[in-house]
């Protein structure tokens, strides 16, 4: 039987003429200073706390060994440093700056494994009695009040109500990679997956409902804002609301519901022959002024539009006449706006086009949150990951605000934040008396890192 030799350091390339040594021998270090930035946040807004609220934890206190929040702020926590799957937690949760960020003394309890983790994420619903092992269950209208309550707390007005907020709302695909439970196939996307709709206002988001892809995402539209409004509304009375999204939601009882809420919207409307007929002066006279200059063209017209069957009414309709070097590009959006908010070009250019903002926050979740790990096989479970994906997202956009002085992080996507900012390497100490965390003097970003932490203590 041979001895297994496990090797302790390693040789690379000599520089100028002195070794390079690899040893396997240093303090323990933590590849996730961040988490001190994460928790400063929490302990600020209580985000995570807010959420455990929305859940019962039906388990006997007595034999529990991770309380509730702790296992909510680990998943979490997990998502933003970049730890996709509760397997990776087997290894993480010895981490020393995991077990500070979820108010644990590290080396004192390793904190909980894929198993308690998993346990979470498959909770049966709160009207079953009988669901062993599955004690831990989430209320989804508690999440989604808090996800606007969190909002309400983080508007960077503070208590001062805002004259105007946007509501953005679109939706996306997640595809499935096995058999579960509402695996439906998308002609539109060509493949199986779920359709996630999600509703943002600036870069908070406010909703993030999994619907099957054999539902209309549009189709939820109405009962979402029947929850959000009035909570708004409850805060900011005179603010003016508009909801603004693509055509897919087009949908004549959205336009009519917003009508009767008191609701702006700014809306794609999908064209039509008698659209493209309505502005085909415009058309024509674009077509000829790219002939003559081959540079892009567009003219934007203000006409009143009624369907033939579905509206009840005739409605504002801005058209945009543009023509490119691929031919022409007639776009056009409904709005209720009224002519003294702005002309036909601010509205579309500088307001509905601004949607595509949103857009980019979604695929950020999908790439850097891993919204689209939905590979529990209920659809309960991927329920609950979607909003865990979307909590996590919350904290990059915390990291971002206040810091318009600043566009490396103002604008930084969730990768950059969570590259620059979260893993950073950091060593803990602890004694009788203190816990100290020491981040390297060579931290190529420790000014901004501090502005941060700075931030977050005002």
């Amino acid at each position: 039987m041979k001895t297994q030799c496990i090797q302790e350091e390693f040789h690379l390339q000599g520089i100028e003429g002195k070794a390079v040594i690899v040893k396997h021998d240093a303090a323990s270090i933590s590849s996730d200073g961040g988490l001190v930035l994460l928790a400063k946040i929490e302990r600020k807004y209580k985000i995570i706390s807010r959420i455990a609220d929305a859940f019962s934890d039906l388990r006997n206190p007595k034999m529990v060994s991770h309380e509730l929040v702790t296992l909510l702020t680990q998943r979490i926590f997990g998502l933003c440093q970049g730890y996709e799957d509760i397997n990776d937690h087997d290894t993480w949760r010895a981490d020393p700056l995991l077990a500070i960020a979820c108010g644990k003394v590290p080396e004192k309890q390793l904190l909980a494994g894929k198993g308690t983790l998993n346990r979470l994420e498959l909770g049966a619903t709160p009207s079953e009695t009988k669901a062993r092992y599955k004690n831990i269950r989430y209320h989804d209208d508690k999440i989604s009040a808090a996800l606007v309550e969190l909002f309400l707390k983080l508007h960077p007005l503070g208590r001062k109500p805002p004259k105007e907020i946007i509501i953005d709302v679109d939706a996306t695909d997640d595809p499935l990679h096995g058999t579960q439970e509402g695996r439906v196939f998308s002609g539109y996307y060509d493949e199986y997956c779920y359709l996630p709709l999600y509703m943002f206002i600036g870069s908070i988001p406010v909703w993030a409902e999994l619907l099957t892809a054999d539902k209309d995402p549009a189709t939820g539209v109405v009962p979402a804002l029947s929850r959000i409004i009035p909570a708004i509304r409850l805060r900011w009375k005179n603010t003016r609301i508009i909801l603004r999204g693509d055509s897919g939601f087009c949908r004549p009882d959205i336009l009519d519901w917003c009508e009767r809420e008191n609701i702006s919207y700014v809306i794609g409307l999908p064209k039509n022959k008698r659209l493209t007929r309505a502005i085909g002066g415009s058309i024509r006279a674009v077509a000829d002024a790219w002939k003559k200059t081959g540079d892009p063209q567009r003219i934007f017209r203000d006409i009143r539009y009624k369907t033939k069957k579905t509206w009840n009414k005739a409605r504002r309709v801005i058209g945009k006449a543009e023509h490119l070097a691929l031919g022409a590009n007639p776009r056009f959006i409904v709005t209720n706006l009224e002519i003294q908010y702005g002309d036909a070009r601010s509205l579309y250019e500088d307001l509905y086009c601004a949607r595509g903002d949103m857009e980019n926050r979604i695929k950020e979740q999908k790439l850097f949150m891993f919204a689209d790990r939905l590979s529990t096989h209920t659809l309960r479970a991927n329920q609950l990951r979607l909003y865990f994906s979307t909590i996590s997202y919350l904290f990059m956009a915390i990291l971002r605000l206040g810091h318009d002085d600043d566009p490396d992080i103002a604008t930084a996507q969730a990768s950059t934040i969570r590259l620059r900012y979260l893993k950073v390497g950091a060593q803990v100490s602890v004694s009788a008396r203190r816990i100290v965390v020491h981040i390297s003097e060579s931290y190529p970003y420790w000014n901004s890192w501090l502005e941060m932490q700075l931030q977050l203590t005002a």
